[in-house]
């Protein structure tokens, strides 16, 4: 009989992470800087899947053990770097025989630390807390040495007395650590090209697909619909294909829509209200308003200059 699977452990506060990794007490209740190496790990007592309700963003080089997160496995042998928003759910396996070895840094920090700051609205903005783990940061050793330098000074600051000026200090330099990291992103983005640009052949086979049929019963793809397809993240999906071509994945669904619509607009005798239905749409005021969106003129006015 197969062995039932345990839900996630929450770890709901820092205090509890140090406790459980075998981690003295952290010096301040709502941040902390952890080195890999310094946590102790016990095949027999570890939780098989974890769940934060705090931020961690970590710099590491694993052997000997797989992080899976969602329904992705990765291996960290070569050191990258991933984020992990609250409450997302991953697991650690490790190999029997060896005892995972990890170096690197590990930052945690809880939402109530950067409650009511400039941070806290902002920080949503970083797609990349929704990215799939293997998803994540490869970085270059002076990419590295950027991080390091940044979590050193995190690192510094609250182990100096802390004052007044000690929280701005230490959340300006958690923006600056993720304004770099959008940037190293970017940079990833562009020297995966070969990647992207199969990502989008395969969305526009996908979407080619999806539109060649009568999708009155299903409706229009969903972004989350198309990314699944692809096998990657929603945000990641959409963070790529803004790079690559300046649009959303929805802009992309709306694109290959209207270009469906023009095709059996021009060759087609089918009325406007057969036409919206065979393209997903309830109503025929729907596909009418967005094809003006896109085209500047109503399907009517689009059919009759075929005539």
């Amino acid at each position: 009989m197969d062995k039932k699977k345990k839900p996630p452990v929450r770890i709901k506060t820092i205090a509890d992470f140090h406790q459980l990794r075998g981690l003295g007490q952290p010096e301040h209740p709502l941040i902390s800087v952890v080195d890999y190496s310094l946590i102790a790990h016990n095949a027999g007592v570890d939780p098989e899947s974890w769940s934060l309700d705090f931020y961690s963003i970590s710099m590491k080089r694993t052997t000997n053990a797989k992080i899976k997160y969602g329904q992705q496995q990765y291996d960290f042998d070569d050191g990258v770097l991933f984020f992990m928003a609250p409450h997302q759910v991953f697991s650690i396996s490790h190999n029997a025989d060896l005892k995972p070895q990890h170096t690197g840094w590990l930052l945690l920090f809880h939402p109530d630390f950067i409650w009511n700051t400039s941070l806290a609205k902002t920080i949503k903005q970083f797609e990349y807390f929704d990215y799939s783990i293997n998803e994540a940061l490869f970085l270059s050793s002076k990419e590295q040495e950027v991080l390091n330098t940044i979590v050193h000074n995190i690192l510094q600051e609250y182990h100096s007395n802390i004052d007044e000026f000690s929280q701005n200090i230490i959340i300006s330099h958690i923006e600056t650590l993720l304004n770099y990291s959008d940037r190293f992103y970017r940079r990833q983005f562009i020297t995966r090209k070969i990647t992207g640009h199969r990502i989008l052949e395969k969305l526009e086979t996908l979407l080619n697909n999806y539109f060649s049929k009568d999708i009155s019963g299903r409706g229009l793809p969903s972004v989350q619909f198309v990314a699944t397809e692809l096998n990657v993240s929603a945000n990641y999906l959409s963070s790529l294909l803004k790079l690559l071509t300046g649009k959303s994945t929805q802009s992309h669904i709306h694109d290959k829509l209207i270009e469906k619509a023009k095709e059996k607009l021009s060759t087609t005798d089918l009325t406007i209200n057969e036409i919206a239905s065979e393209l997903g749409f309830g109503h025929a005021q729907s596909f009418s308003k967005l094809f003006k969106t896109k085209t500047e003129q109503s399907p009517a006015e689009f059919r009759q200059a075929f005539q």
